[in-house]
């Protein structure tokens, strides 16, 4: 006789639920986790949505035209660490300046941690027009990594009718490469050595000016080799791989300025504007316009006049 099993009495519906749920739960466990939006709230999130998406296209476009950037003061990158500023861009950015006040400097005060950050770069170029050339500042974008702003600046101020800033030492040259339109790039130091700014009035306050020259060294020093290790004090004086070249009656004539290495100093002119006065910490902040020119090579090539505009700071100190 067949001995009968009573299981409990499930129905084929519960059993097909059951397998149903199983199986979405499992898919459930390998699928990417959505956030849920509960009915009532759906129309204040599509509103929400839309204006974070207005928002994030007018921040994108703005960014465009302009470097991102927000007001930072000098007490505010005081209070971050090396690990917070590391790989924000902050290090290569100058602190700005909240005021409007004045400052009257006397002989003797020093102009200190002065920080000038380029914001735009043109070069000078011939530019073909209807049959007529003439000379112009062609917009150009750098092409150097976020290590081209000066900073650490320090000099002397001579108080008076008008101030006078002699620069003395600090972080003041920064090689800086920018490429022309036609893709040309063009190297040069950035740099505000021996500066000498007379200003048109006794005080730093909004509209100040001040201005002078500076010398801009060679971009290259006499340690470097060319591709045909030629250099300025070291190095072969001709190109060994062409002795053809070099030699006959007029011997290297051809290539007389890529086998002389020279070191060029030459000059440069900036401007200075104050816009911003902290009286309290003694902080001016403004804008700048320097000319200079461009890297000749060691001498072998022809320089190009460097247009540089951007930003400035720098603290008025009392030397204890």
């Amino acid at each position: 006789s067949r001995r009968t099993v009573n299981f409990p009495s499930i129905s084929i519906r519960v059993m097909k639920f059951l397998l149903v749920s199983t199986l979405l739960a499992t898919a459930g466990a390998f699928s990417p986790i959505t956030p849920q939006i509960r009915p009532s709230t759906s129309l204040s999130a599509s509103k929400s949505d839309a204006f974070a998406a207005t928002a994030l296209a007018t921040v994108l476009a703005a960014g465009a035209m302009a470097q991102p950037a927000q007001a930072i003061t000098k007490s505010e990158i005081n209070q971050l660490s090396y690990l917070q500023v590391k790989g924000t861009g902050l290090a290569n950015r100058c602190p700005e300046v909240v005021g409007e006040g004045s400052i009257t400097p006397k002989s003797g005060q020093k102009l200190v941690d002065m920080c000038i950050e380029p914001k735009a770069w043109a070069v000078e170029e011939e530019v073909g027009s209807r049959g007529a050339t003439e000379r112009k500042f062609v917009t150009s974008k750098v092409m150097t990594r976020q290590t081209y702003t000066l900073d650490g600046i320090e000099g002397d101020i001579t108080g008076g009718s008008n101030v006078v800033f002699t620069e003395k030492e600090g972080i003041d040259y920064a090689a800086t490469t920018v490429q022309m339109p036609g893709g040309e790039r063009v190297p040069f130091l950035f740099t505000v050595k021996n500066l000498v700014a007379k200003g048109n009035g006794p005080a730093f306050k909004p509209g100040f000016q001040m201005g002078g020259a500076f010398k801009t060294p060679s971009y290259r020093t006499g340690l470097f080799l060319d591709p045909k290790g030629r250099g300025g004090t070291t190095g072969y004086d001709m190109a060994v791989a062409l002795p053809g070249l070099q030699s006959g009656v007029d011997g290297d004539d051809a290539m007389f300025k890529e086998n002389n290495k020279t070191f060029d100093i030459t000059d440069g002119k900036i401007e200075f504007e104050v816009n911003k006065v902290n009286t309290e910490e003694q902080e001016i902040g403004g804008v700048f316009v320097a000319t200079q020119l461009s890297d000749t090579d060691m001498g072998s090539k022809v320089p190009k006049k460097i247009l540089t505009k951007g930003i400035f700071y720098a603290r008025v100190d009392t030397p204890v």
